[in-house]
């Protein structure tokens, strides 16, 4: 998508630097990806507590075992 915004010189001067990309376009680009992927575990991090999940790990590693031996 095409669109037209207006970013202030000294910011775009360092999301080139910190972003390591080759263009403006690549640079907000992965500043866009990166604010995304942030809200998305900030979203994740939330719910930590508020899930109620009986999983024994020991009997999940073994039947994974199991299972992979069977194939």
């Amino acid at each position: 998508m095409r669109t037209t915004i207006n970013i202030p010189d000294q910011i775009m001067v360092e999301l080139l630097k910190y972003s390591g990309a080759s263009s403006k376009t690549e640079a907000v680009s992965k500043a866009m990806i990166d604010w995304v992927n942030y809200k998305r575990i900030q979203k994740l991090k939330s719910l930590r507590g508020k899930l109620d999940v009986n999983i024994d790990i020991n009997e999940l590693r073994s039947e994974e075992i199991r299972e992979a031996q069977n194939e």
